[in-house]
Protein backbone atom coordinates (compact mmCIF):
# COMPACT_ATOMS: atom_id res chain seq x y z
CA UNK A 1 0.00 0.00 0.00
CA UNK A 2 1.41 3.40 -1.00
CA UNK A 3 2.64 5.65 1.81
CA UNK A 4 0.51 8.79 1.88
CA UNK A 5 1.70 11.82 3.81
CA UNK A 6 -0.46 14.86 4.53
CA UNK A 7 1.22 18.04 5.77
CA UNK A 8 -1.14 20.31 7.70
CA UNK A 9 -3.91 19.44 10.17
CA UNK A 10 -6.31 22.26 9.39
CA UNK A 11 -9.69 21.80 7.68
CA UNK A 12 -8.09 20.67 4.39
CA UNK A 13 -5.77 18.10 5.97
CA UNK A 14 -8.45 16.71 8.28
CA UNK A 15 -10.98 16.35 5.46
CA UNK A 16 -8.40 14.59 3.27
CA UNK A 17 -7.49 12.20 6.08
CA UNK A 18 -11.18 11.34 6.62
CA UNK A 19 -11.67 10.37 2.97
CA UNK A 20 -8.49 8.29 2.86
CA UNK A 21 -9.30 6.50 6.13
CA UNK A 22 -12.78 5.70 4.85
CA UNK A 23 -11.12 3.83 1.96
CA UNK A 24 -8.79 1.79 4.14
CA UNK A 25 -5.65 3.92 4.11
CA UNK A 26 -3.74 5.09 7.19
CA UNK A 27 -2.10 8.37 6.17
CA UNK A 28 0.66 10.11 8.05
CA UNK A 29 -0.66 13.51 9.17
CA UNK A 30 2.12 15.96 10.05
CA UNK A 31 1.38 19.30 11.69
CA UNK A 32 3.64 22.02 13.01
CA UNK A 33 1.12 23.05 15.69
CA UNK A 34 0.63 21.33 19.01
CA UNK A 35 -3.10 20.84 18.41
CA UNK A 36 -5.06 20.22 15.20
CA UNK A 37 -7.44 22.74 13.67
CA UNK A 38 -5.28 25.17 11.73
CA UNK A 39 -5.37 28.90 12.26
CA UNK A 40 -9.09 29.48 11.80
CA UNK A 41 -10.11 26.64 14.14
CA UNK A 42 -7.18 26.93 16.53
CA UNK A 43 -7.66 25.28 19.92
CA UNK A 44 -6.57 27.05 23.11
CA UNK A 45 -3.97 25.63 25.47
CA UNK A 46 -5.59 22.73 27.40
CA UNK A 47 -5.31 24.42 30.80
CA UNK A 48 -6.84 27.69 29.56
CA UNK A 49 -10.46 28.39 30.53
CA UNK A 50 -11.42 30.13 27.29
CA UNK A 51 -14.99 30.02 25.98
CA UNK A 52 -14.29 29.27 22.33
CA UNK A 53 -17.99 28.97 21.48
CA UNK A 54 -18.48 32.57 22.61
CA UNK A 55 -15.38 33.67 20.72
CA UNK A 56 -16.30 31.84 17.49
CA UNK A 57 -19.87 33.18 17.45
CA UNK A 58 -21.83 31.86 14.46
CA UNK A 59 -18.92 29.57 13.56
CA UNK A 60 -18.99 27.76 16.92
CA UNK A 61 -20.92 24.79 15.50
CA UNK A 62 -18.42 24.28 12.69
CA UNK A 63 -15.54 24.68 15.15
CA UNK A 64 -16.89 21.97 17.45
CA UNK A 65 -17.77 19.68 14.55
CA UNK A 66 -14.27 19.83 13.05
CA UNK A 67 -12.61 18.93 16.33
CA UNK A 68 -15.05 16.08 16.97
CA UNK A 69 -14.30 14.74 13.51
CA UNK A 70 -10.58 14.92 14.15
CA UNK A 71 -10.97 13.09 17.47
CA UNK A 72 -12.80 10.32 15.60
CA UNK A 73 -9.70 9.83 13.43
CA UNK A 74 -7.50 8.92 16.40
CA UNK A 75 -6.02 5.46 15.92
CA UNK A 76 -6.75 5.51 12.20
CA UNK A 77 -3.96 7.90 11.25
CA UNK A 78 -0.28 8.34 12.10
CA UNK A 79 -0.61 11.81 13.65
CA UNK A 80 2.59 13.76 14.29
CA UNK A 81 1.99 17.15 15.93
CA UNK A 82 4.73 19.65 16.86
CA UNK A 83 6.58 18.55 13.73
CA UNK A 84 8.06 20.95 11.18
CA UNK A 85 8.64 19.80 7.60
CA UNK A 86 11.58 21.99 6.69
CA UNK A 87 12.73 20.44 3.40
CA UNK A 88 11.58 18.14 0.61
CA UNK A 89 14.06 16.12 -1.50
CA UNK A 90 12.37 13.81 -3.98
CA UNK A 91 10.12 11.54 -1.91
CA UNK A 92 11.96 12.37 1.33
CA UNK A 93 10.58 14.88 3.81
CA UNK A 94 13.01 16.31 6.35
CA UNK A 95 11.38 16.90 9.73
CA UNK A 96 12.21 18.68 12.95
CA UNK A 97 10.26 17.02 15.76
CA UNK A 98 10.74 18.23 19.33
CA UNK A 99 14.37 19.08 18.65
CA UNK A 100 15.18 15.91 16.75
CA UNK A 101 15.87 15.50 13.05
CA UNK A 102 13.79 12.85 11.30
CA UNK A 103 12.84 11.87 7.78
CA UNK A 104 9.75 10.27 6.31
CA UNK A 105 9.22 8.83 2.84
CA UNK A 106 6.14 9.96 0.94
CA UNK A 107 5.24 8.08 -2.22
CA UNK A 108 2.21 10.39 -2.29
CA UNK A 109 2.37 13.85 -0.75
CA UNK A 110 -0.62 16.09 -0.04
CA UNK A 111 0.35 19.59 1.10
CA UNK A 112 -2.32 21.44 3.08
CA UNK A 113 0.04 24.04 4.50
CA UNK A 114 -2.43 26.90 4.92
CA UNK A 115 -1.67 30.59 4.69
CA UNK A 116 -0.08 33.47 6.57
CA UNK A 117 -0.71 37.20 6.80
CA UNK A 118 0.29 39.40 3.89
CA UNK A 119 1.92 42.56 5.20
CA UNK A 120 2.55 45.94 3.59
CA UNK A 121 5.42 47.97 5.10
CA UNK A 122 4.84 51.46 6.50
CA UNK A 123 6.70 53.83 8.83
CA UNK A 124 6.77 52.44 12.35
CA UNK A 125 5.64 48.91 11.53
CA UNK A 126 8.71 47.46 13.27
CA UNK A 127 7.83 49.06 16.63
CA UNK A 128 7.12 46.72 19.56
CA UNK A 129 3.36 46.44 19.82
CA UNK A 130 2.75 45.93 16.09
CA UNK A 131 1.44 42.45 15.37
CA UNK A 132 0.18 40.79 12.24
CA UNK A 133 -3.58 40.36 12.28
CA UNK A 134 -3.14 36.59 12.48
CA UNK A 135 -0.64 37.00 15.31
CA UNK A 136 -3.19 39.03 17.25
CA UNK A 137 -5.70 36.20 16.84
CA UNK A 138 -3.16 33.54 17.82
CA UNK A 139 -2.43 35.38 21.07
CA UNK A 140 -6.16 35.49 21.78
CA UNK A 141 -7.13 31.94 20.78
CA UNK A 142 -4.04 30.09 21.95
CA UNK A 143 -3.26 31.93 25.20
CA UNK A 144 -6.30 34.08 25.94
CA UNK A 145 -4.14 37.24 25.73
CA UNK A 146 -4.81 40.61 24.13
CA UNK A 147 -1.92 42.28 22.34
CA UNK A 148 -2.81 45.58 24.02
CA UNK A 149 -5.42 47.36 26.07
CA UNK A 150 -6.38 49.68 23.21
CA UNK A 151 -5.79 48.13 19.78
CA UNK A 152 -5.99 49.67 16.31
CA UNK A 153 -6.85 47.29 13.45
CA UNK A 154 -5.31 48.41 10.15
CA UNK A 155 -5.02 46.98 6.65
CA UNK A 156 -7.45 45.56 4.15
CA UNK A 157 -8.92 42.21 5.10
CA UNK A 158 -12.31 40.81 6.08
CA UNK A 159 -10.54 39.45 9.15
CA UNK A 160 -10.10 43.00 10.48
CA UNK A 161 -13.76 43.14 11.49
CA UNK A 162 -13.78 39.59 12.88
CA UNK A 163 -10.64 40.09 14.97
CA UNK A 164 -11.88 43.45 16.27
CA UNK A 165 -15.16 41.81 17.28
CA UNK A 166 -13.31 39.03 19.12
CA UNK A 167 -11.15 41.56 20.95
CA UNK A 168 -14.22 43.48 22.09
CA UNK A 169 -15.79 40.22 23.27
CA UNK A 170 -12.73 39.55 25.43
CA UNK A 171 -12.85 43.01 27.04
CA UNK A 172 -10.39 44.82 24.80
CA UNK A 173 -10.88 48.37 23.55
CA UNK A 174 -10.72 48.87 19.79
CA UNK A 175 -9.34 52.28 18.85
CA UNK A 176 -10.27 52.07 15.17
CA UNK A 177 -10.84 49.64 12.31
CA UNK A 178 -9.15 51.29 9.33
CA UNK A 179 -9.42 49.71 5.87
CA UNK A 180 -7.27 50.99 3.02
CA UNK A 181 -9.79 49.91 0.36
CA UNK A 182 -12.57 52.39 -0.35
CA UNK A 183 -16.29 51.72 -0.26
CA UNK A 184 -16.62 52.22 -4.03
CA UNK A 185 -14.23 49.31 -4.66
CA UNK A 186 -16.24 47.17 -2.27
CA UNK A 187 -19.43 47.99 -4.14
CA UNK A 188 -17.82 47.03 -7.47
CA UNK A 189 -16.75 43.70 -5.98
CA UNK A 190 -20.28 42.81 -4.85
CA UNK A 191 -21.18 40.56 -7.83
CA UNK A 192 -18.27 38.26 -7.02
CA UNK A 193 -19.17 38.23 -3.33
CA UNK A 194 -22.62 36.87 -4.14
CA UNK A 195 -20.94 33.51 -4.83
CA UNK A 196 -21.19 32.90 -1.06
CA UNK A 197 -24.11 34.84 0.34
CA UNK A 198 -23.76 33.19 3.76
CA UNK A 199 -20.22 34.47 4.15
CA UNK A 200 -21.17 37.87 2.75
CA UNK A 201 -24.01 38.24 5.25
CA UNK A 202 -21.74 37.18 8.08
CA UNK A 203 -19.24 39.87 7.09
CA UNK A 204 -21.98 42.50 6.94
CA UNK A 205 -23.00 41.37 10.41
CA UNK A 206 -19.46 41.98 11.67
CA UNK A 207 -19.61 45.46 10.16
CA UNK A 208 -22.92 46.14 11.90
CA UNK A 209 -21.45 44.91 15.20
CA UNK A 210 -18.56 47.35 14.82
CA UNK A 211 -20.87 50.29 14.18
CA UNK A 212 -23.17 49.35 17.07
CA UNK A 213 -20.17 49.22 19.40
CA UNK A 214 -19.32 52.81 18.47
CA UNK A 215 -15.93 51.82 17.05
CA UNK A 216 -14.65 54.16 14.32
CA UNK A 217 -14.86 52.25 11.03
CA UNK A 218 -12.97 53.94 8.19
CA UNK A 219 -12.64 52.94 4.53
CA UNK A 220 -10.21 54.20 1.91
CA UNK A 221 -7.57 55.34 4.39
CA UNK A 222 -3.91 56.01 3.67
CA UNK A 223 -1.61 54.91 6.53
CA UNK A 224 0.93 57.60 7.42
CA UNK A 225 2.75 55.92 10.27
CA UNK A 226 2.72 54.10 13.56
CA UNK A 227 4.26 56.30 16.22
CA UNK A 228 5.75 55.68 19.63
CA UNK A 229 8.84 55.99 21.82
CA UNK A 230 10.04 52.41 22.11
CA UNK A 231 6.46 51.10 21.83
CA UNK A 232 3.29 51.82 19.91
CA UNK A 233 1.53 54.96 21.13
CA UNK A 234 -0.60 56.05 18.18
CA UNK A 235 -1.64 55.37 14.61
CA UNK A 236 -1.63 58.22 12.13
CA UNK A 237 -3.55 58.04 8.85
CA UNK A 238 -5.32 60.09 6.21
CA UNK A 239 -9.01 59.33 5.79
CA UNK A 240 -10.94 59.15 2.52
CA UNK A 241 -11.83 62.86 2.80
CA UNK A 242 -8.13 63.80 2.96
CA UNK A 243 -8.11 64.68 6.66
CA UNK A 244 -5.15 63.59 8.77
CA UNK A 245 -6.25 61.70 11.87
CA UNK A 246 -4.48 60.23 14.86
CA UNK A 247 -5.73 57.40 17.08
CA UNK A 248 -4.15 56.74 20.46
CA UNK A 249 -3.41 53.02 20.94
CA UNK A 250 -0.85 50.74 22.54
CA UNK A 251 -0.93 48.03 19.85
CA UNK A 252 -1.67 47.67 16.14
CA UNK A 253 -2.95 44.55 14.36
CA UNK A 254 -1.83 44.83 10.74
CA UNK A 255 -2.97 42.67 7.84
CA UNK A 256 -3.77 42.78 4.12
CA UNK A 257 -5.41 39.42 3.67
CA UNK A 258 -3.58 36.12 3.37
CA UNK A 259 -0.89 34.57 1.18
CA UNK A 260 -0.49 30.83 0.64
CA UNK A 261 2.42 29.06 2.33
CA UNK A 262 3.94 27.65 -0.84
CA UNK A 263 7.57 27.00 0.12
CA UNK A 264 7.17 23.24 0.45
CA UNK A 265 5.20 23.07 -2.80
CA UNK A 266 8.11 24.84 -4.49
CA UNK A 267 10.66 22.39 -3.07
CA UNK A 268 8.41 19.45 -3.99
CA UNK A 269 8.43 20.42 -7.66
CA UNK A 270 5.20 22.35 -8.21
CA UNK A 271 5.20 24.91 -11.02
CA UNK A 272 3.93 28.44 -10.43
CA UNK A 273 1.89 30.99 -12.33
CA UNK A 274 1.25 34.66 -11.60
CA UNK A 275 -2.30 35.49 -10.52
CA UNK A 276 -3.19 39.13 -11.30
CA UNK A 277 -6.18 39.16 -8.92
CA UNK A 278 -4.15 38.18 -5.86
CA UNK A 279 -0.90 39.66 -7.27
CA UNK A 280 0.92 36.54 -6.18
CA UNK A 281 2.63 33.58 -7.83
CA UNK A 282 0.48 30.55 -7.01
CA UNK A 283 1.10 26.83 -7.56
CA UNK A 284 -0.38 25.43 -10.74
CA UNK A 285 -2.82 22.55 -10.17
CA UNK A 286 -5.70 20.91 -11.94
CA UNK A 287 -9.25 21.25 -10.64
CA UNK A 288 -8.71 18.40 -8.17
CA UNK A 289 -5.42 19.64 -6.69
CA UNK A 290 -2.89 17.63 -8.71
CA UNK A 291 0.37 19.59 -9.06
CA UNK A 292 2.46 16.77 -10.58
CA UNK A 293 2.37 12.98 -10.32
CA UNK A 294 2.40 12.13 -6.63
CA UNK A 295 2.00 15.73 -5.42
CA UNK A 296 -1.36 17.22 -4.44
CA UNK A 297 -2.20 20.63 -2.97
CA UNK A 298 -5.28 21.61 -1.00
CA UNK A 299 -6.65 24.49 1.05
CA UNK A 300 -5.24 27.97 1.37
CA UNK A 301 -1.75 26.62 0.74
CA UNK A 302 -2.75 26.29 -2.91
CA UNK A 303 -5.17 29.19 -3.43
CA UNK A 304 -6.83 31.37 -0.82
CA UNK A 305 -10.43 30.21 -0.45
CA UNK A 306 -11.31 30.23 3.24
CA UNK A 307 -12.07 27.41 5.67
CA UNK A 308 -15.07 26.01 3.77
CA UNK A 309 -13.16 25.84 0.49
CA UNK A 310 -10.15 24.37 2.28
CA UNK A 311 -12.22 21.53 3.69
CA UNK A 312 -13.85 20.78 0.34
CA UNK A 313 -10.54 20.95 -1.54
CA UNK A 314 -8.90 18.62 0.98
CA UNK A 315 -11.61 16.01 0.41
CA UNK A 316 -11.37 16.58 -3.35
CA UNK A 317 -7.60 16.08 -3.37
CA UNK A 318 -8.05 12.84 -1.42
CA UNK A 319 -10.51 11.61 -4.03
CA UNK A 320 -7.93 12.48 -6.71
CA UNK A 321 -5.34 10.41 -4.84
CA UNK A 322 -7.71 7.45 -4.66
CA UNK A 323 -8.51 7.74 -8.35
CA UNK A 324 -4.81 7.85 -9.24
CA UNK A 325 -4.28 4.73 -7.11
CA UNK A 326 -6.87 2.92 -9.20
CA UNK A 327 -10.03 3.30 -7.12
CA UNK A 328 -13.33 3.54 -9.02
CA UNK A 329 -14.56 7.05 -9.76
CA UNK A 330 -16.51 8.52 -6.85
CA UNK A 331 -19.54 10.68 -7.64
CA UNK A 332 -18.81 12.75 -4.51
CA UNK A 333 -15.93 14.44 -6.32
CA UNK A 334 -18.18 16.36 -8.73
CA UNK A 335 -20.10 18.44 -6.15
CA UNK A 336 -16.86 19.01 -4.25
CA UNK A 337 -15.25 20.40 -7.38
CA UNK A 338 -18.19 22.75 -7.95
CA UNK A 339 -18.14 23.88 -4.32
CA UNK A 340 -14.43 24.66 -4.39
CA UNK A 341 -14.77 26.61 -7.63
CA UNK A 342 -17.67 28.66 -6.24
CA UNK A 343 -15.95 29.51 -2.97
CA UNK A 344 -12.73 30.45 -4.72
CA UNK A 345 -14.72 32.79 -6.98
CA UNK A 346 -15.94 34.41 -3.78
CA UNK A 347 -12.36 34.87 -2.63
CA UNK A 348 -11.53 36.60 -5.89
CA UNK A 349 -14.34 39.00 -5.12
CA UNK A 350 -12.81 39.53 -1.69
CA UNK A 351 -9.44 40.29 -3.29
CA UNK A 352 -11.11 43.30 -4.96
CA UNK A 353 -13.19 44.32 -1.95
CA UNK A 354 -10.09 44.15 0.27
CA UNK A 355 -7.34 45.05 -2.16
CA UNK A 356 -3.58 44.69 -1.81
CA UNK A 357 -2.44 48.37 -1.59
CA UNK A 358 -0.09 48.44 -4.57
CA UNK A 359 0.04 52.24 -4.97
CA UNK A 360 0.61 52.82 -1.25
CA UNK A 361 3.48 50.34 -1.16
CA UNK A 362 5.16 51.81 -4.22
CA UNK A 363 4.82 55.33 -2.78
CA UNK A 364 6.61 54.51 0.49
CA UNK A 365 9.60 56.69 1.39
CA UNK A 366 13.14 55.37 1.00
CA UNK A 367 13.68 55.19 4.76
CA UNK A 368 10.81 52.76 5.33
CA UNK A 369 12.06 49.33 6.40
CA UNK A 370 11.12 46.65 3.90
CA UNK A 371 12.93 43.57 5.25
CA UNK A 372 12.84 43.66 9.03
CA UNK A 373 14.94 40.49 9.40
CA UNK A 374 17.92 42.11 7.66
CA UNK A 375 17.00 45.78 8.29
CA UNK A 376 16.90 46.53 4.56
CA UNK A 377 15.08 49.72 3.61
CA UNK A 378 13.06 50.39 0.48
CA UNK A 379 15.68 52.99 -0.43
CA UNK A 380 18.43 50.35 -0.37
CA UNK A 381 16.48 48.26 -2.87
CA UNK A 382 15.88 51.24 -5.12
CA UNK A 383 19.54 52.26 -4.94
CA UNK A 384 20.72 48.77 -5.89
CA UNK A 385 18.39 48.72 -8.85
CA UNK A 386 19.44 52.22 -9.97
CA UNK A 387 23.07 51.17 -10.50
CA UNK A 388 24.40 50.58 -13.98
CA UNK A 389 23.26 47.09 -14.99
CA UNK A 390 21.36 46.91 -11.69
CA UNK A 391 19.03 43.96 -10.99
CA UNK A 392 15.42 44.01 -12.19
CA UNK A 393 14.30 40.66 -10.74
CA UNK A 394 13.55 39.88 -7.10
CA UNK A 395 16.10 37.07 -6.64
CA UNK A 396 18.92 39.23 -7.98
CA UNK A 397 17.78 42.10 -5.77
CA UNK A 398 17.81 39.70 -2.83
CA UNK A 399 21.38 38.67 -3.66
CA UNK A 400 22.57 42.29 -3.77
CA UNK A 401 20.67 43.70 -0.79
CA UNK A 402 19.97 40.68 1.49
CA UNK A 403 16.27 41.57 1.37
CA UNK A 404 14.53 38.24 1.98
CA UNK A 405 17.61 36.43 3.31
CA UNK A 406 16.67 36.60 6.97
CA UNK A 407 14.83 34.45 9.44
CA UNK A 408 11.51 34.48 7.56
CA UNK A 409 13.12 33.73 4.16
CA UNK A 410 11.09 36.48 2.49
CA UNK A 411 7.75 35.11 3.68
CA UNK A 412 6.92 38.55 5.15
CA UNK A 413 8.70 41.01 2.86
CA UNK A 414 8.42 39.05 -0.40
CA UNK A 415 5.07 40.39 -1.71
CA UNK A 416 6.03 44.01 -1.00
CA UNK A 417 9.51 43.48 -2.48
CA UNK A 418 7.84 42.26 -5.66
CA UNK A 419 5.88 45.54 -5.89
CA UNK A 420 8.92 47.72 -5.18
CA UNK A 421 10.96 45.88 -7.82
CA UNK A 422 8.08 46.11 -10.29
CA UNK A 423 7.76 49.86 -9.78
CA UNK A 424 11.51 50.57 -9.97
CA UNK A 425 11.88 48.55 -13.16
CA UNK A 426 8.63 49.78 -14.74
CA UNK A 427 7.48 46.16 -15.02
CA UNK A 428 4.36 44.46 -13.75
CA UNK A 429 4.30 41.98 -10.86
CA UNK A 430 4.80 38.93 -13.04
CA UNK A 431 7.94 40.27 -14.69
CA UNK A 432 9.46 41.19 -11.32
CA UNK A 433 9.59 37.47 -10.52
CA UNK A 434 9.09 35.51 -7.31
CA UNK A 435 11.44 34.60 -4.51
CA UNK A 436 12.40 30.97 -4.97
CA UNK A 437 11.83 28.62 -2.06
CA UNK A 438 14.80 27.04 -0.36
CA UNK A 439 15.42 24.85 2.65
CA UNK A 440 15.03 25.26 5.52
CA UNK A 441 11.64 26.86 4.92
CA UNK A 442 11.61 27.95 8.58
CA UNK A 443 14.41 28.26 11.14
CA UNK A 444 15.74 25.01 12.58
CA UNK A 445 18.55 24.06 14.94
CA UNK A 446 21.93 23.69 13.26
CA UNK A 447 22.22 20.28 14.87
CA UNK A 448 19.15 19.12 12.94
CA UNK A 449 20.61 20.31 9.65
CA UNK A 450 23.86 18.52 10.48
CA UNK A 451 22.06 15.28 11.26
CA UNK A 452 20.15 15.52 7.97
CA UNK A 453 23.30 16.04 5.89
CA UNK A 454 24.53 13.00 3.95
Amino acid sequence: MSSIVIVGAGPAGIAAAEVLCAHGYRPVLIDEAERAGGQGYRQPAPDLALDMNHLMGSEAGRYDALHRRFSALAGRIDYRPRTLVWAVEGDTLHLMREGRAETVEAAILLLATGAMDRIAPMPGWTLPGVFTLGGAQVALKDQGCLIGRRVAFLGSSPLLLLAARQYRQMGGEVAVVADTTGLAAKARALPGLLASTRTLLRGLGYMADTLRAGTPLLHGVTPLGIQGDGHVQSLRLRDAAGRERRFACDAVALGYGLKPETQLADLAGASFIYDPDFRLFLPRTDDCGRARPGLYLAGDGATIGGADAAEASGALAAHAILSDLGAPADAAAIPLMRRVARLRRFQRGLSRAFAWPVAQIRAQADETVLCRCESVTIGAVRAAMAQALGPVEVNRVKAMTRCGMGRCQGRVCGPALQEIVGAASARDGAAAGRLRGQAPVKPIALSAAGEAAP
